[in-house]
């Protein structure tokens, strides 16, 4: 079977998270997120009509989703274990580039939109910071931890596992992730009856 040369809009999609999990999404223009997954600019105008915003976007959706698979996978294990993957997710990423990549999702977060203004991209953030606590804290409910104390522990172990990558690429170091990884596994385990 005969296989086409042009890349594919998903591997544009995977190209432009990791681009942006590296640089943020103000250092990344339209070209650079197409010469990253090795398409050509018109290729990636064809796919995405709508330019960097739409790009990023779907970029932050694709990322967001991939961790919420991760989660999901290992949630059914419990809280615990779901904790343990979902640090032991962002520490490969960091290692594996050499702390050069960190969280897509975060970077597009923290940086300051234009003029103030709400962008799809930043929604997409938000909405994946959203999905990843409710299916920590859902897997909590699911062993007996309260919903009140399910919820907070959720944010705190995104916070801190977001807040903590971030750390491991500024130091260079997985060391962030371990504290910190440590310290909410204890809090989770004290929280379960």
């Amino acid at each position: 079977m005969a296989t086409s040369s042009a890349p594919s809009r998903e591997r544009i999609v995977a190209g432009a998270a990791d681009l942006i999990s590296r640089r943020g999404l103000n250092a990344a223009s339209i070209r650079e997120l197409a010469k990253h997954a090795k398409a050509p600019l018109g290729s990636t105008y064809h796919y995405f009509p709508g330019g960097k915003h739409q790009v990023a976007t779907e970029a932050v959706e694709f990322a967001g989703a991939a961790v919420s698979r991760r989660l999901r996978e290992e949630l059914d294990a419990g809280p615990v274990e779901g904790l343990r993957a979902f640090l032991a997710l962002w520490r490969g990423i960091v290692v594996d580039s050499d702390f050069r990549a960190g969280c897509p999702v975060l970077a597009v977060s923290v940086e300051e939109p234009p003029a103030g203004e709400a962008t799809p991209e930043l929604a997409a953030a938000a909405a994946a910071f959203v999905e990843w606590q409710a299916l920590l804290a859902d897997s909590m409910r699911l062993r007996g931890i309260a919903s009140d104390v399910s919820d907070e522990l959720a944010a705190l172990i995104v916070a801190s596992v977001e807040g903590a990558t971030a750390m491991c690429r500024a130091g260079r170091s997985v060391l962030p992730l371990d504290r910190v990884g440590r310290q909410l596994e204890a809090v989770v385990t004290a929280a379960l009856p």
